[in-house]
């Protein structure tokens, strides 16, 4: 996951989400490789499955009693690498196993009273605190003790009768307490792996454990898994934007959609919303491969080997790369891996948007054609005019009465809609800026009107005011009740 978690998709945020309880369960989970196969993936789902239904069906206080005993797991993995080696273990060291096999233990015989003892695996580490807890107390805590040896026992209680000699005696003790630890040590090597795999199972539990209680959080749902190559989602939603709407008393619009191995192009306006669709399908594709909850009402995804998500300004001042050609090495990868034989998930956020439009059309509508394949499953936000050709096209609805719409509608031409004025507008920007834009776009959609003839260019309540004229040279006031009628693209109607 450490590949991973930096991603700008908001991946790091469902991670410190988590309520893991040990520093070696992050770490843990950190290391662990991105699943890759539908029958791993499955297997991760039916354990989480079972700790959902045990926090759906447990009081608080048992919850809270397991939270507190798995901060105990401590990450001991150099000392249980020693000890596989044959080496002698110190004291510390010594404590360290004993602490892990008292807490293994005790784990262990919690998850049997909840009926969870099934599903993860604790490895029986009773020998192992018998070797180190030779008068039974049961204490996570290590002391050469006098139990180990007579002839030890002996020398400390000369050492407390006879003070005076106690520098001499606690040379020949130490070399009887060192002979101890090499004794336990060679009774303890075998259990090298088992103390391993407990330590791995308890970090499991403690993950398993988080996973729930943030599924519960934040209602998220169990995906199933595609079959067709077709991933799907019903009401999806973005946790970090729905926690930082929810804030300012916004709501979030979840999010219903499908895409398959035909490309999907979102389109709309900057500021429209597409990037945060896009963020939230890369978000779902890798918690569904590291086995989370989804944040959506329901969600079937296919899986893939690798996830691609291209997005931003990634300027590199090091490699002395601009951001278009940041860019373009970014997505020079996806086409690679394309090609690869190795499928793979590639989601675009307007491509070539720093280039000039004309271009910038021409590398977008070529990479649809170079990414179509039965290996590729593309989705692409851009604001240029693409040909619809073998795409299935969507748009985001954008800004309605003030607030932020990602529900997503079918585009049947291909065109990207025109939202850029009234988001402009809905943030307060300049009227006369605003209402001088519409006119000239008005004139670019409608070849019968040409530049207001005052000669400022256009006065800002041309609406009211000013007349425009038409290929004739002809008067021609928008507003008039002579005037054609245009449509809403500026059009005659």
């Amino acid at each position: 996951m450490r590949d991973h978690i930096e991603s700008p998709c908001g991946l790091r945020f469902m991670f410190e989400q988590l309520e893991l309880q040990a520093g070696y369960t992050r770490r843990w989970l950190l290391n662990q490789p991105m699943m890759r196969t539908g029958e791993e993936i499955a297997q991760t789902y039916a354990v989480l499955r079972r700790f959902v239904e045990f926090i759906a069906q447990t009081d608080t206080p048992y919850i809270n009693t397991l939270q507190f005993r798995l901060q105990g797991l401590k990450d001991i993995r150099t000392t249980i690498k020693n000890l596989s080696q044959n080496a002698v273990l110190d004291d510390i060291e010594l404590f360290e196993v004993k602490h892990l096999a008292i807490l293994a233990v005790d784990v262990a015989e919690r998850l049997k009273s909840y009926g969870l003892d099934d599903a993860v695996a604790i490895p029986d580490l009773n020998e192992v605190i018998t070797i180190l807890d030779p008068d039974g107390l049961k204490m996570a805590t290590f002391y050469v003790y006098d139990s180990y040896c007579q002839e030890l026992r002996d020398l400390r209680s000369q050492m407390r009768q006879h003070p005076e000699q106690q520098e001499e005696l606690l040379v020949e003790a130490a070399e009887i307490e060192e002979g101890v630890r090499r004794d336990l040590s060679k009774q303890l090597h075998p259990f090298a792996k088992a103390l391993e795999a407990a330590q791995v199972a308890l970090a499991k539990i403690d993950l398993n454990l988080a996973k729930a209680l943030q599924m519960r959080q934040w209602g998220l749902c169990f995906p199933s898994i595609s079959n067709d190559d077709v991933t799907r989602y019903e009401g999806m939603f973005h946790p970090q934007v729905k926690d930082a709407l929810e804030k300012t008393k916004k709501q979030f619009q979840p999010v219903t959609l499908e895409f398959g191995l035909k490309p999907t192009l979102i389109t709309g306006a900057n500021m429209g919303g597409k990037t945060v669709v896009l963020k939230t399908l890369t978000l779902c594709q890798y918690l569904f491969q590291y086995g989370f909850g989804i944040p959506a009402q329901s969600a079937e995804i296919a899986v893939k080997d690798e996830i691609y998500f291209c997005i931003g300004d990634e300027q590199s001042i090091e490699k002395g790369l601009s951001s278009f050609a940041a860019e373009m090495k970014n997505i020079d990868a996806v086409i690679k891996a394309s090609r690869e034989n190795r499928k793979i998930v590639a989601l675009i956020d307007e491509p070539a948007r720093t280039t000039n439009p004309t271009e910038g059309t021409a590398l977008v509508s070529a990479l649809v054609k170079v990414l179509r394949g039965d290996n590729v499953s593309l989705v692409m936000t851009t604001h240029y005019d693409i040909e619809p050709t073998d795409a299935h096209c969507l748009r985001v609805k954008g800004f309605e009465n003030g607030t932020m719409n990602y529900e997503l509608v079918e585009v049947q031409d291909g065109e990207v809609p025109h939202e850029a004025l009234n988001i402009a507008e809905s943030l307060g920007i300049d009227k006369e800026w605003i209402e001088t834009a519409r006119a000239f776009l008005i004139m670019a959609n409608s070849p019968q009107l040409k530049t207001p003839s005052n000669s400022r260019g256009l006065d800002p309540k041309w609406s009211n005011s000013t007349t425009l004229r038409n290929s004739e040279g002809e008067e021609y006031d928008p507003k008039g009740s002579n005037s054609t009628p245009l449509n809403e693209k500026g059009g005659e109607v």
